[in-house]
């Protein structure tokens, strides 16, 4: 993912909170590893729609049904391996993250509590104070990020993102040999 700031209001401080999930992932318990190994999660787009709506300042409606229809909940693994290092990242976020599938309601919301209590802490953030021209770039898949909405709906930006779409990464035999083609290996 990479984000440019093309305009800014020299008002605000705008930041971006960046937190690297894979470090999040190996300074959990090994006790909590192991009870969420195969464990999957909900994620919901309307949690984080409702949090943006419910901020000071913010003008934006309740999601429609046909908003929830074409972004519905889906599920996907507590603990993904990344497609090209191989290693194991946290990917259940406080953003979107609403139930922990294979826990009763009340140990999930517990455990979730946890997980973001423990990937929120200061040791895991890189906070970017935004200037016109900066340029940010991050792995989409080892990093939880979010923008904090620190400026007025009159103050205007210009942000472009750049996204990289690609589904041929996610096959297990791509991997080695992209690697491979670049001098690495999986794992480095």
């Amino acid at each position: 993912m990479a984000l440019a700031s093309r305009s800014w209001t020299k008002t605000s401080s705008r930041v971006l909170r960046a937190r690297p999930s894979r470090a999040a992932y190996d300074d959990l318990s090994r006790e909590l590893q192991a009870t969420l190994r195969n464990a999957t999660a909900t994620h919901d787009f309307n949690k984080f729609w409702e949090k943006m709506r419910l901020r000071p300042g913010s003008y934006r409606a309740p999601m429609t049904e046909e908003q929830r229809r074409r972004r519905p909940p889906s599920v996907h693994p507590v603990f993904l391996t990344h497609p090209i290092t191989g290693r194991t990242v946290l990917y259940c976020n406080p953003g979107y993250a609403i139930r922990i599938n294979e826990l009763d309601p009340e140990e999930s919301d517990r455990v979730l509590e946890e997980l973001f209590a423990h990937q929120l802490r200061p040791k895991y953030q890189y906070v970017h104070r935004w200037a016109e021209g900066d340029v940010l770039v991050w792995d989409h898949i080892g990093t939880l990020h979010n923008a904090i909405a620190d400026y007025r709906p009159d103050e205007h930006r210009l942000m472009k993102r750049c996204q990289v779409m690609a589904d041929k990464i996610f096959d297990p035999a791509f991997v080695p040999s992209a690697l491979a083609a670049g001098g690495l290996a999986v794992g480095s």
